[in-house]
């Protein structure tokens, strides 16, 4: 028995496609912006943390606040690249039509991750390269035999690299999740135009 109510659900038939709704392109400049505004914020860290200190005052932090205000500008510096890259990745990508609103919030916040991934890459890439090439000039430079190092020295380095270590995954991981929702921001502005 058929009704005249206009409430009455009809089934729609999806209009989705089968191919994948990676686009790479945006994720590849959502990437390089993000990757360019990290060289920035890392030329004008330094900038800023040598105008803090002067080797002819007495005044200067102590190393243990001059290495947590670096830690704070690296922290910043990685969730700032990651929402500008993540927010590019969604806003450049094309209009999907006859796509679900939920779909396409969670496309967009993958292009956003998957902007943030790449850039982390080529960053890892470059900072690995540097390490290997500057490791490798220590070494040669080095003629001389190194004094044997003290077990409170070796304690205090190791207490240093847990920090990093941890201060840096968290840092990736919060930054993970900003590139994400920067890139359903950028995507729903995208849309709304």
């Amino acid at each position: 028995m058929a009704t005249n109510n206009p409430a009455t659900r009809v089934a729609e038939k999806s209009v989705e496609s089968s191919a994948s709704a990676v686009e790479w392109p945006p994720i590849f400049a959502g990437a390089v912006a993000a990757f360019g505004v990290t060289i920035i914020l890392f030329t004008l860290g330094p900038g800023l943390g040598l105008a803090s200190v002067s080797p002819w005052s007495f005044n200067n932090p102590t190393p243990t606040t001059f290495g947590t205000a670096a830690a704070i500008a690296m922290v910043v510096t990685q969730w700032l690249s990651s929402a500008f890259g993540g927010y590019l990745t969604g806003r450049m990508r094309t209009k999907w039509v006859g796509v679900r609103t939920d779909e396409i919030m969670f496309r967009d916040t993958a292009h956003g991750l998957l902007a943030w991934a790449l850039a982390t890459l080529i960053m890892a890439a470059l900072v690995t390269l540097g390490s290997a090439a500057a490791a490798s000039v220590a070494a040669t430079a080095t003629s001389t035999p190194t004094p044997p190092v003290t077990p409170e020295a070796a304690e205090t380095a190791r207490k240093v690299a847990v920090a990093f270590a941890f201060t840096t995954s968290l840092s990736l991981l919060i930054g993970a999740g900003v590139a994400a929702a920067a890139g359903a921001l950028g995507g729903l502005h995208r849309d709304k135009d």
